[in-house]
């Protein structure tokens, strides 16, 4: 995509919605900024994943990193710890 933005008298830019949306950017994530002769590139800095709904589902939000079978095997052995631990004490909420 392509845009022409304009800068305000503090300094800002406006992200497009089209490219926030494609990116996953919302308030509070950080972007690095790389400048080079009269080029400049903005990078979003990867944040710590955070929950996102995708077409009705819950989904971690990609951070670039590579998920390792140990670590899905680890999560969901705490998950189902979790839930044994709930149906034995009675808490269904």
């Amino acid at each position: 995509m392509n845009a022409t933005l304009t800068i305000d008298k503090a300094g800002r830019i406006v992200i497009p919605k089209a490219v926030r949306d494609e990116l996953n950017l919302t308030a509070g994530d950080t972007i690095e900024l790389e400048s080079e002769g009269e080029c400049v590139t903005l990078r979003p800095s990867n944040p710590a994943s955070r929950l996102i709904r995708h077409r009705g589902i819950w989904m971690y939000r990609a951070t670039g990193k590579q998920i390792t079978v140990e670590d899905i095997n680890r999560v969901q052995s705490d998950i189902n710890e979790d839930r044994s631990r709930r149906l034995l004490s009675g808490d269904f909420e």
